[in-house]
């Protein structure tokens, strides 16, 4: 086929003298091709000299659209191609024409529905959108996924990430409220689509119930909670870019982390080097941008919310509250007794009377027993054999004194005497560190001496810091536990100020 070129090499040829022949000569071409150049500067298209052979699709165009209809309630990964339709035709209704036509009709189907938009303007401080994303992470016990909370704003595009161990509501209240404290200001609307954890009822159109915690969010912050179509990733197209950013960005390659503080810090720097970049199709800095959104956005409250979900419980007999088909220990003195969870993230707190009780990691798994020896000690006076028949106690690490104290009891009092007395030690555990008790442990005279009251003892004269480091006292009799308590001398000079006030009180 001749080119542009072509044609100007053959038509300044021709000016130069030359006859067609000699330049079907010279350039290898036909006569009529040599004849073509001259009359017309450039290359001609090709124009049809027949009519088109008639459509065979006529009557089968009504059968098309209606599998095409059918297909708009079907799933979007189970919808007929071009590729599909065309054996339908011709097996169920006798079609004899060509795959080509019902794909070029296929085609300008799909084409005249397809959706379009329009560009969108957000004014800063307005709205904040928000998504989970999802990256390979790489810790010392092996490469698992993580859910990444992603915030970025529709005016300046500046990004918040923020991983968390669950998608749970708790961790999207976590996030926002880490996103919040990030940013130094609330927006006054947030965006999401519709997970459940945030959305408890869909109504008609764009009406929404939230999540009650979620509202309380909202409510505390002043922000209108709003929420996309369903199905309609597109209404955030600015969060939706920064998941790809945080897949195909920041965590290429894979990122190596200790654990998710370290990754937590690891993407807030990302979101910091983000703002001295220019984003597409803007002048200013996305950094310069943002001081416009915070400019504008709703000041911060004077506390943070509180990223938890709150639940009534009931104690039970064994000292535990249930959540999500765990068991939380708590305190002997509240059992039998109604109290509140509040479940975070990362760890559970059970209030009573207005007050924490008991604080545990949280357990991510099912039908799991989370309990703190120090709760049972007052039930281990009561019941000293679960010392060695309670799951509690037998996988209890203490530091080796602990072990050495018990046998020697033992061995000096009596099995049955010497763990009662041992009890009464461990029972220390819940007013002091186990520091403290160790110290007091490790002084213990010889062993004909060795007796609980002697460590009790002891044990608070540490914590008034009246003994140091050394043995005990020297002068007291240490094979009498009683006679080795010492009492502090009165000073009567404070009866005289009784006898003082009291007079002036009759005058």
């Amino acid at each position: 086929m001749l080119t542009v070129d072509d044609y100007g090499q053959i038509r300044r040829a021709h000016h130069d003298g030359m006859s067609i022949r000699a330049m079907a000569r010279a350039f290898h071409r036909s006569r009529c091709k040599i004849r073509e150049a001259l009359a017309h500067p450039q290359p001609q298209g090709y124009t049809r000299t027949k009519d088109p052979p008639v459509p065979k699709l006529g009557s089968f165009k009504p059968i098309i659209d209606g599998i095409l209809k059918a297909d708009e309630q079907a799933p979007r990964k189970q919808r007929h191609t071009a590729a599909q339709i065309f054996p339908r035709l011709q097996g169920e209704h006798g079609y004899a024409g060509g795959c080509g036509q019902v794909r070029r009709y296929v085609q300008r189907h799909r084409r005249d529905r397809r959706e379009t938009f329009i560009p969108l303007a957000h004014d800063p401080g307005q709205r904040l959108e928000c998504d989970f994303g999802h990256i390979a992470v790489d810790f010392p016990d092996g490469r698992r996924q993580v859910p990444v909370l992603v915030a970025a704003w529709s005016f300046s595009n500046c990004p918040f990430a923020l991983a968390t161990p669950t998608e749970r509501t708790e961790a999207i209240l976590l996030g926002m409220v880490e996103a919040f404290d990030f940013f130094g200001c609330a927006p006054r609307e947030v965006w999401w689509d519709n997970p459940t954890t945030v959305v408890a009822q869909i109504f008609k159109g764009r009406e929404r119930k939230p999540n009650e915690r979620y509202a309380a969010l909202a409510s505390h912050y002043a922000f209108d909670p709003l929420f996309c179509t369903p199905a309609c990733g597109n209404e955030k197209p600015y969060v939706e870019h920064r998941v790809y950013d945080l897949q195909r960005r920041f965590a290429t390659p894979v990122p190596k982390v200790q654990d998710l503080a370290e990754l937590n810090a690891y993407l807030r720097a990302c979101c910091l080097n983000e703002r001295d970049r220019i984003a597409t199709g803007q002048a200013e800095t996305i950094g310069q941008r943002f001081e416009r959104d915070r400019a504008a956005a709703l000041p911060l409250p004077a506390y943070r919310f509180d990223p938890c979900i709150h639940q009534a419980a009931y104690v039970d007999k064994y000292q535990t509250v249930r959540y999500e088909g765990n068991r939380y220990s708590v305190p002997r003195p509240w059992a039998f007794r109604a109290a509140t969870v509040k479940a975070y993230v990362d760890h559970i707190e059970i209030v009573a009377d207005g007050s924490v009780v008991a604080r545990h990691e949280r357990s991510h798994q099912r039908d799991q027993q989370i309990l703190d020896p120090l709760h049972y000690l007052a039930t281990l006076g009561r019941r000293p054999a679960a010392l060695d028949h309670s799951r509690v106690y037998r996988d209890w690490r203490l530091p080796a004194e602990f072990g050495t104290l018990r046998r020697r009891l033992e061995e000096r009092h009596g099995p049955s005497a010497g763990a009662r007395q041992y009890i009464r030690v461990l029972q220390l555990l819940a007013q002091h560190p186990i520091s403290r008790v160790q110290q007091a442990i490790r002084q213990c005279p010889s062993p004909e001496a060795l007796h609980a009251d002697r460590i009790i003892q002891h044990t608070f004269r540490l914590a008034k810091g009246d003994v140091g480091d050394g043995a005990l006292l020297e002068g007291v009799d240490h094979d009498d536990p009683v006679r080795a308590v010492q009492v502090r001398i009165p000073d009567l000079s404070q009866f005289d100020q009784l006898f003082s006030q009291g007079e002036r009180a009759h005058v």
